[in-house]
């Protein structure tokens, strides 16, 4: 049998960096920049590819005492769920696909559907801020981006039950996907929709700094 070369390996530095216009992210730099004492935030892991960030995130939270504020990023999935259980298809590194672990122990569970709306509010607002380009809604989980004079979807989020006092809940961003990358016509990216900015480490400190602060604002609120 002959030996696989180690750098056809999807994790190996050769094809980290095999597209100079989607470098891979930094787990150590997005720690630096994102937990802090007092902070929501306090674990922030990169994989190079899962099939699920959701899927794996919960199992994580099932398996013990896994505290709020975890995040997992992948820079790719391979078995990514929207809504109604829609897969979520795009290359490695084209986008932002992450979960984070919430536990809002003190708000009646009747108050977590609130949860999801506040993540698409979050979103938007951070984007808008980091990208300099315009976002809307689409109740209950699309991000809408105008490419041309129309309206398209380039995220999405999903929420999840985690155990009896936790929620996951995952974001995927199209950020770089050019127009033949597109899983449908009807999709749109940040960059086709002219954003100023595709570098995903200040995009998602950005979204991840706007979430922490509506979530706070949430819970002060009593998840009103």
């Amino acid at each position: 049998m002959t030996p696989r070369d180690s750098s056809d390996s999807p994790d190996s530095p050769r094809n980290r960096w095999s597209d100079l216009d989607r470098p891979p992210l930094s787990s150590t730099a997005l720690r630096r920049g994102l937990v802090r004492d007092g902070g929501l935030w306090r674990q922030v892991d990169v994989v190079q590819r899962t099939g699920s960030t959701n899927s794996d995130l919960v199992a994580r939270a099932a398996e013990g005492d896994l505290a709020e504020g975890v995040v997992l990023v992948a820079e790719e999935q391979s078995a990514a769920r929207g809504r109604l259980d829609r897969q979520w298809t795009a290359p490695a590194r084209s986008g932002l696909f992450f979960s984070v672990l919430l536990r809002p122990a003190e708000i009646p569970v009747a108050r977590w559907g609130w949860l999801p709306l506040l993540t698409g509010v979050a979103v938007a607002t951070g984007l808008s801020r980091a990208a300099g380009v315009d976002t809307a809604l689409k109740w209950p989980n699309d991000l809408l981006v105008t490419v041309g004079d129309e309206e398209r979807k380039a995220g999405g989020i999903l929420a999840e039950r985690a155990g009896d006092d936790g929620v996951v809940i995952g974001v995927g961003i199209n950020v770089s996907l050019r127009a033949d990358e597109l899983p449908v016509p009807r999709a749109g990216s940040l960059a086709l929709a002219g954003a100023v900015n595709t570098d995903r480490d200040p995009l998602l400190r950005g979204v991840l700094r706007s979430l922490e602060d509506w979530y706070g604002r949430w819970r002060s609120a009593g998840g009103d």
